[in-house]
């Protein structure tokens, strides 16, 4: 990685971080809060692409597992990844992969602005949203809460209007660093 590579890997970490200062939800159906950081998860993937976002994310899990008060609600150490949040957590780095490689296929500089903005809303939901939440809800429902895949599902379906409206976030911010950031390297 290149400096600058490592630079952009630690400000969207800084990012993933900051996002999670906004405080979490609970939600009644299942035991994990509502939070903005996955936004931060989203836009890793798409301005950074595959490698880097993940690098990002894994930065910012490093963090978390080595007891920084990093996650939402100020939480941090190895226990947060025994806990019920802990397949959404990592699954965010596979969530920021997906995302960043599918932004990686459908964007480029020479597409329309609705068209980028279309391939962005696109990844974010594929990596942000699906691949997230089926580590989250695998997890739930044969991790140590034993909720089942029935209740693990239902219980999930409370976030997604919200991580609808994250994408849509993700996607509006990603074209908006491609059109006006062109000397920002390309996303690898």
């Amino acid at each position: 990685m290149s400096t600058r590579d490592l630079v952009l890997t630690a400000l969207f970490t800084a990012i993933i971080v900051a996002l999670g200062l906004v405080p979490p939800v609970s939600v009644s159906l299942v035991p994990v809060p509502i939070h903005a950081q996955s936004l931060g998860v989203m836009l890793a993937g798409l301005i950074l692409g595959a490698k880097r976002g993940t690098a990002a994310v894994l930065l910012f899990l490093l963090l978390a597992a080595i007891g920084l008060p990093v996650l939402a609600g100020g939480r941090g150490g190895l226990g947060v990844f025994v806990a019920p949040p802990a397949g959404y957590l990592v699954g965010f780095a596979f969530a920021a992969f997906v995302a960043g490689f599918l932004s990686e296929r459908f964007v480029n500089a020479r597409q329309s602005g609705f068209a980028q903005i279309s391939g962005f809303f696109l990844a974010a939901v594929v990596g942000g949203i699906l691949v997230d939440h089926l580590m989250g809800v695998l997890w739930l429902a044969y991790g140590p809460t034993g909720l089942g895949l029935t209740k693990a599902t239902i219980g999930t379906l409370a976030f997604v209007p919200g991580d609808i409206l994250k994408a849509g976030i993700a996607a509006l911010a990603a074209r908006a660093v491609l059109a006006g950031y062109p000397l920002l390297p390309h996303r690898a």
